[in-house]
């Protein structure tokens, strides 16, 4: 394991190969089902201050978001201005 990091009721960890697991509360970022296949390459993990959502920087600097959508969990809206160029 590379990092942990919490939100308020769940976890996320990097792995070595820079893959992501989660576990605890499904709506406080505990399910990234939904973005699993986007969390390879990471780099950096962080939780929201409301600890109810996780972001991860990837290699390549792109976002990927997931947990409570109204808490940052959702960043499809912004996801061309999280872009690296």
């Amino acid at each position: 394991v590379q990092q942990i990091q919490a939100t308020g009721t769940a976890f996320a960890a990097i792995l070595a190969d820079g893959s992501v697991i989660t576990w605890g509360h499904p709506i406080s970022g505990g399910d990234s089902s939904a973005v699993q296949d986007q969390l390879k390459h990471v780099e950096h993990v962080e939780s929201s201050s409301a600890g109810t959502a996780f972001a991860a920087i990837l290699a390549d600097k792109s976002v990927v978001t997931w947990g409570a959508p109204g808490f940052g969990g959702d960043s499809s809206a912004i996801q061309l201005q999280l872009q690296y160029f």
